[in-house]
C-alpha cells in the first residue's frame, strides 16, 4: 500500500511542468532578446520591468539573467490599479 501511494505522489510530481512565459506586447524581450547584454550583473540576477499595454492594462514582469546573459521572463501579473511613481516602477 505505502508502495503504491510512493508511485501515485512520484508519477504526479513528474508530471509537473514548468510554464514558459512568452513575451506580449511591451515586455523587454517582445521580438527577441535585447542588442545589449547586463555584463555587470550576475547569471541569476533577477529585475522587474512594469509597462501598460494598448488596453490600459498595467503589466509588471520579473526577468532573470541567464548564464548566456540573455534575459528569461519568470513571472508576470497584471493589474488594473497599479501606481506607477515617477521612474515607472510600482
Amino acid at each position: 500500500m505505502k508502495s503504491a501511494v510512493f508511485v501515485a505522489v512520484a508519477l504526479v510530481l513528474v508530471s509537473c511542468t514548468t510554464v514558459q512565459l512568452d513575451p506580449i506586447p511591451g515586455s523587454i524581450t517582445y521580438g527577441g532578446q535585447p542588442r545589449t547584454k547586463l555584463t555587470k550583473s550576475p547569471a541569476g540576477s533577477t529585475f522587474s520591468h512594469t509597462f501598460h499595454d494598448q488596453r490600459g492594462n498595467y503589466w509588471s514582469e520579473t526577468y532573470q539573467i541567464q548564464p548566456d546573459r540573455s534575459l528569461k521572463i519568470i513571472s508576470r501579473r497584471r493589474a488594473e490599479d497599479f501606481r506607477l511613481n515617477a521612474n515607472g516602477g510600482l
